[in-house]
């Protein structure tokens, strides 16, 4: 095992030559989960959106969006890529990916739309607005910020499991991770700079939505 300095600098001389490999590495992994939140995000906000008032069906949903969690990801992966339409590559990873992000999107949006203050919505109606014109002007709004804590969890949990999918050829930081030659001379460093890769996008992601949080969010309800 290397020492502290020999490994740093190992790692460190490895970049100087391959950081550019990396970073557009690093790109297309933010552009798969990007893309995987999206259809996450629109799914899952329909779905708590449609439930949040009755109980059987947003127990349903809660319960089968759940459950995708408790697939393994290899698992799931294997499974998707017998479907012709997805195959190996960037679909199979997204339709993986955009499974595993509902429970998170799907259980902030309800939780958000029911704690708003029922005072509130009727003083809404009393004046006049309809259910829609209450849901987006009134309900939707105050249950913003735990709707994106919701988008927030999901995107942190989807940087990490967008790494797996190199097993089936997915595009992203897990090639490094996953197409390390063992034995290689190269392999230490292939692996520490794709971990090292993900752990940034987390933490770069992560201020994205602060920042997104303070622009969007009024003072009253931060």
């Amino acid at each position: 095992m290397p020492d502290g300095v020999s490994w740093y600098s190992s790692l460190w001389t490895y970049l100087q030559f391959t950081w550019r490999d990396v970073i557009q590495l690093a790109i297309d992994h933010s552009v798969i989960v990007i893309i995987s939140v999206l259809i996450s995000t629109v799914i899952g906000v329909g779905l708590g959106v449609l439930t949040y008032r009755t109980d059987r069906p947003r127990e349903l949903v809660l319960g089968v969006t759940g459950t995708f969690l408790t697939i393994p990801s290899l698992a799931l992966f294997t499974l998707l890529i017998q479907m012709p339409a997805l195959g190996l590559g960037a679909p199979s990873v997204i339709v993986a990916l955009a499974m595993y992000g509902l429970l998170p999107i799907v259980r902030n949006t309800i939780v958000g739309l029911r704690e708003v203050d029922p005072a509130i919505v009727e003083s809404a109606q009393g004046m006049g607005m309809g259910r829609a014109a209450r849901l987006w002007r009134i309900e939707l709004p105050l249950a913003w910020p735990v709707v994106l804590t919701g988008l927030r969890v999901s995107t942190l949990l989807l940087i990490g499991i967008a790494a797996i999918g190199a097993y089936i050829n997915g595009p992203g930081l897990g090639e490094l991770i996953f197409g390390a030659s063992i034995g290689s001379a190269v392999a230490l460093n292939e692996v520490l700079a794709g971990t090292l890769g993900v752990i940034i996008l987390a933490v770069l992601f992560d201020l994205v939505y602060v920042v997104i949080f303070r622009l969007t969010t009024s003072k009253g309800i931060r």
